[in-house]
């Protein structure tokens, strides 16, 4: 156990730094405060270079007095005396001849990210000098990583070196030769805690023994390069000189006082030929599909779609369902066989993507999937060309587009958690639906359900339609897309988590934070996760760690919404009680932005899972339910499976969708003015949906206002039949 004694060699003139805004001037720069955290205090390195003489700071020597296992060591180390704010980092290409770092305005990566956010660098590959603890290990050293609501548990936010550790690291192995160019820091991400490196050195080996440092490239010193201001926005730094290597270290210098030497990380680094075949082959990540594996802005996502719809335009319609609160156009992508009709019996489904404008990858995946839907289909794939002949599917790629493009243009790796996530107007609009659920269970608990008050296609509250009501322009937008088409499946597509999540998503019992809360269609809902979890190749993988604070591929990679946290207002519990969809959120990957090189191995995470979801809508039942004098489909009839208390209405054309399990079921066709009819539905493992139609007959009282509205006159039969039921009610 090291102890530190300090004994000042000579004082300096007082410095009031107990409330002051934080500050470094070992890196020779200045910033205005920007956090109302402890004051970070410069910590500084027997090699570390002399930055206060031009910047007008005065410096004093401090001996330092380490005693460990009786052996007294003295070092001399520089106080700086006039602290100043520490800066986030900004492009480091030239250097001052103190060893610190002249920043351009700008810098851009040039090479992709090493892997450790998106977890391709395995837990193995990270070492580390100390930690704190576990939870705190180099594990726990990857950009954008979340704690878990415990402090101290095994899954903090963060490295975080012992406090004794008077010269702690961090340390990454590659595994082969490549080729470092820029480094990207947060600090720890803790609800209880404030922890952040102010400043660090680099260094290098090829064995982990032998180490050179990244220099300055005028004075030839070992590079400082500033660090983090806050806890959560990233801060990247490139390198004076890319260096090539196996290993890489980071090596705090600095960090916040009364804090500790606490540091999440991405390396940028690209890959160096082994010609000689020394080291295993470097994994590919690729995919045979030509397609357009980029970001695309709002203006390339246009373009792209446009595209797809003049390669396929017998299959493909462009329509938007309104505008974002900055005026973009929120753009669907249509695609099926007779694109802009609803085709009687032919089913509705969707993918939404971009809720939260800072999760891209679902967008991505939604531009790829149209992109490969229209090739496929002009190659003849009969798997392709069932889906698109037989089910209407609808891709909204960008919900909240104002928000994408505020992540777009902070970039993959520097966006951070949560910037972007809401729309223009600071709404999650995951959580901006009508609280639909809070009405049905109060109407439950009184025994209202489903006499008084129907257990489908609730109302929205009055208070939700008032022109104060805090409704965001993409929510509305959304609502009269899903009160416009009879849509039957759907799935919203998230990033952050590898996880399948289904309602409910908010909590029965008020205020509590997680409880399991089941829909009556448990059933299937567990089904059409665990269909998507279960071809999602990334989720079966059986060697990935967690993303962040909990392991769900011990539940198969599916959980209940509410189980996880509660979601009031979400997107996926008012699609099921407000309309006939059943709806899952799909956590797609740990990355909520990943890396354009990254993306041809997302979509082949994804792709089977993407195109089978969408299958399972030929799971259950289906049919029309007609006047059986006319023959004509009746609108809006009720149909009820007997022990679930959920039900499903009919489409303008009488034809309905009723997602189910295998298994005998008695089905009930109601509809106002209409003789109710049950009969009994089988479903089996083949693939379905099961044929179950009604006709329904009217009943005498529906006859007779007909007849009279139109002036003719009564049958015999009809007033024979009226005569009795007069008779039977005296």
């Amino acid at each position: 156990m090291w102890g530190l004694l300090l004994a000042l060699a000579t004082f300096a003139p007082a410095v009031d730094v107990g409330l002051g805004a934080p500050s470094t001037s070992v890196l020779g720069l200045t910033s205005p405060a920007t956090t109302k955290a402890p004051v970070p205090t410069p910590r500084s390195s027997p090699a570390q270079p002399s930055a206060g003489k031009e910047n007008g700071t005065s410096e004093q020597h401090v001996r330092i007095r380490v005693i460990k296992k009786k052996k007294i060591i003295m070092k001399k180390r520089k106080k700086l005396t006039r602290p100043r704010p520490p800066v986030t980092a900004r492009p480091s290409v030239t250097t001052s001849p103190a060893g610190t770092l002249d920043l351009p305005e700008k810098q851009e990566p040039d090479c992709p990210p090493l892997g450790l956010e998106s977890l391709r660098v395995s837990d193995n590959q990270l070492d580390a000098s100390s930690s704190q603890s576990f939870g705190l290990g180099p594990h726990r050293g990857r950009l954008n990583i979340q704690s878990g609501l415990e402090d101290g548990d095994l899954f903090d936010g963060a490295w975080c070196a012992e406090q004794q550790d008077a010269e702690p690291w961090l340390q990454v192995d590659a595994r082969h030769p490549t080729r470092f160019s820029g480094i990207i820091t947060q600090g720890r991400n803790s609800i209880w805690r404030y922890d952040w490196v102010t400043s660090y050195k680099v260094q290098f080996s090829n064995d982990s023994r032998t180490w050179w440092g990244s220099k300055n490239r005028s004075s030839g010193m070992d590079a400082i390069f500033p660090a983090n201001s806050d806890p959560e926005t990233p801060v990247l730094n490139l390198l004076p000189e890319p260096q090539v290597a196996r290993f890489i270290r980071l090596l705090p210098q600095t960090w916040l006082q009364g804090g500790a030497s606490c540091l999440r990380a991405e390396i940028l680094a690209c890959p160096v030929s082994d010609p000689n075949g020394l080291f295993p082959e470097v994994p590919v990540l690729g995919s045979s599909d030509s397609l357009d594996f980029r970001h695309h802005d709002y203006k390339a996502m246009r373009k792209l779609m446009k595209q797809v719809n003049e390669q396929c335009p017998n299959i493909t319609r462009i329509y938007s369902i309104g505008k974002s609160h900055q005026g973009l156009k929120l753009y669907v992508m249509e695609m099926s066989d007779q694109p802009g009709e609803h085709e009687l019996g032919e089913p509705e489904v969707r993918y939404v993507a971009g809720m939260h404008g800072n999760e891209a990858l679902g967008r991505e995946l939604l531009l790829l999937l149209m992109q490969f839907l229209c090739r496929e289909f002009l190659r003849g794939d009969p798997r392709v060309t069932r889906l698109l002949t037989e089910t209407r599917i609808h891709l909204l790629p960008s919900m909240n587009p104002d928000g994408y493009e505020t992540a777009f243009h902070r970039g993959s790796e520097l966006v951070g958690w949560a910037e972007g996530r809401w729309n223009h107007q600071g709404i999650d609009l995951n959580h901006n639906f009508a609280d639909l659920n809070t009405p049905l269970w109060e109407a439950e608990d009184e025994g209202l359900v489903p006499d008084t008050v129907p257990n489908h296609h609730l109302p929205l509250p009055t208070y939700y339609t008032l022109p104060n009501a805090t409704v965001a322009p993409e929510t509305w937008a959304v609502i009269k897309w899903m009160q416009r088409i009879p849509f039957v499946l759907s799935a919203n597509l998230h990033g952050g988590e590898l996880v399948v999540s289904y309602p409910f998503d908010m909590t029965r019992t008020p205020w509590a934070a997680r409880e399991l809360t089941p829909t009556p269609d448990e059933a299937v809902f567990r089904w059409l996760s665990t269909v998507y979890a279960g071809t999602n190749r990334a989720m079966q993988d059986p060697d990935r760690r967690p993303c962040h604070s909990q392991d769900f591929s011990l539940y198969g990679s599916i959980i209940n919404g509410a189980d996880w946290h509660t979601v009031p207002g979400s997107m996926n519990d008012f699609s099921y009680l407000h309309t006939n969809c059943f709806e899952v959120t799909v956590e797609l990957s740990c990355d909520k932005f990943p890396h354009e090189n990254e993306l041809p191995q997302e979509w082949e995470n994804n792709k089977d899972a993407l195109l089978t979801y969408l299958e399972q809508v030929r799971m259950g039942i289906a049919g029309v339910v007609r006047d059986k004098d006319t023959e004509l489909g009746i609108a809006d009839a009720v149909i009820s499976v007997d022990g679930i208390n959920h039900d499903v209405t009919t489409a303008w054309g009488g034809d309905y969708w009723r997602l189910l399990t295998p298994g005998d079921y008695m089905v009930t066709a109601s509809a106002e003015g209409y003789h109710t009819v049950t009969r009994s539905c089988r479903v089996t493992f083949e693939e379905g949906p099961v044929p179950c139609n009604f006709r329904l007959t009217k009943t005498p009282k529906q006859r007779l206002r007909e007849l009279l509205a139109t002036g003719a006159k009564v049958p015999p039969d009809l007033r024979r039949r009226l005569e009795r039921l007069r008779g039977q009610k005296n």
